[in-house]
């Protein structure tokens, strides 16, 4: 009899919310060689990357851009605004805002958090980790800092570790209800270039970001766009900083350069992303990013099991976290499938851990690799011998199959096909 030998062939599928695929397109740009990182031509690129990146920022004021990953944008963002013993207040609404919370404990700041605390019989010890962020709770907190020591409100756009975006809008406009000089720091790591985000328009102070999901790249980039408010506040601040230090580095962008050796390749990677995603448009990208997203929860709920986000209202567009029935170890089930159709899902993390796996569905796929990932996650439920109550590839398939113009509009779905 055959024996069949499941050792993989073709492309690995990457289906994790980040590190997510990188087109090939941008890894020919980052082959080319390095240059002179102070001569003339890296002074071009550095400007034209300059100048691009905040259209994706949507802001018109300074994007500080860092050889480092999303946990260091994170720490340059509180070093830069922040003095020993600083009180902020935080909400936690899951894995990434709990961490951003620690560093700033680790950095002599004072947090508090701030989290929903109602019932929730799907994770009954984290229910804050299935819904966004309550921006009535920090309206009604800041109203009572009457000694306005609460320096800066943090809060987290897209968390990647639960599939839920927050209303970052509602948090301004809560700030600004309490008549608060509170800054409003924004950790949009997974959410840019895949849900709309207005730095300027929101008022947003600081918004921290990294290069491995929406951007497409691999890791190494992050980034602070940064308000005229938070540059005045950072001339005070007394935090430790050089490396992460705003000043030097606003300053030296001007020519298109940096104060230190910045990472020539990454940027040229960056420069055709940039290229890629403003030649589409933004409304096209944020629009096929909803589209995936629904066709990815229609196959969740096709097989009859929770969405990790409680509230329909903030579903993600970039990932879907999927709850396993009591008794099934979600790790288990993803090591499964990855041995059996070489498809790597996102684990779950810190709480959420052996509960629930995440689907990414952002960057550099299409509608064909997100019914093959449905197929292979279905596949492995099977194996593993989770009862579903239906097919999830039926469902995404019927999905899918709408003209796109019903979903995206006739123009975007014109510019789409043309890019």
């Amino acid at each position: 009899m055959l024996q069949l030998d499941f050792h993989p062939t073709g492309r690995h599928f990457l289906q994790i919310p980040g590190p997510s695929p990188v087109p090939d397109r941008i890894l020919r740009a980052m082959s080319l060689p390095t240059i002179d990182h102070r001569g003339p031509e890296f002074g071009a690129l550095g400007k034209k990357v300059l100048g691009d990146i905040g259209k994706i920022f949507k802001t018109k004021q300074p994007v500080v851009i860092y050889p480092a990953s999303g946990t260091g944008a994170w720490e340059a963002a509180l070093a830069n605004v922040m003095s020993p013993g600083d009180e902020v207040l935080m909400y936690e609404t899951g894995h990434f805002a709990s961490l951003w919370i620690k560093m700033a404990t680790r950095l002599g700041l004072k947090p508090e958090v701030l989290a929903y605390d109602g019932a929730d019989k799907h994770l009954p010890n984290a229910p804050s980790w299935r819904r966004g962020v309550q921006a009535d709770m920090i309206e009604a907190r800041l109203r009572k800092d009457t000694e306005r020591k609460i320096k800066a409100v943090c809060v987290v756009h897209n968390e990647t570790s639960t599939g839920v975006t927050s209303d970052i809008l509602a948090v301004r406009k809560a700030i600004d209800a309490a008549g608060h000089p509170a800054l409003l720091m924004v950790d949009s790591i997974s959410g840019l270039a895949c849900a709309d985000l207005e730095h300027d328009a929101w008022g947003i102070d600081v918004t921290v970001s990294g290069s491995q999901k929406g951007l497409m790249l691999p890791p190494g980039i992050s980034f602070n766009a940064v308000s005229q408010k938070a540059i005045e506040v950072s001339k005070s601040a007394q935090l430790p900083k050089a490396f992460w230090a705003w000043d030097e580095i606003i300053e030296v962008n001007k020519g298109g350069y940096w104060p230190y050796t910045p990472n020539t390749n990454l940027l040229y990677g960056l420069s055709e992303a940039l290229e890629m995603i403003l030649g589409q448009g933004m409304d096209v990208v944020f629009a096929r990013h909803q589209r995936w997203a629904a066709g990815v929860r229609a196959a969740v709920n096709a097989w009859g099991l929770p969405i990790q986000c409680a509230d329909a209202a903030v579903y993600s567009p970039v990932l879907t976290g999927v709850i396993m029935p009591e008794g099934v170890d979600a790790d288990a089930v993803r090591k499964l499938i990855y041995d059996r159709f070489d498809l790597s899902l996102g684990q779950g993390l810190g709480k959420l851990r052996g509960r629930m796996f995440r689907l990414g569905h952002l960057g550099d796929s299409n509608d064909l690799t997100l019914v093959a990932m449905v197929a292979g996650v279905e596949m492995g439920l099977k194996l593993a011998g989770v009862k579903l109550a239906g097919s999830g590839v039926d469902a995404i398939m019927g999905h899918f199959s709408v003209d796109a113009t019903q979903s995206l509009g006739a123009e975007n779905a014109a510019k789409l096909r043309v890019a």
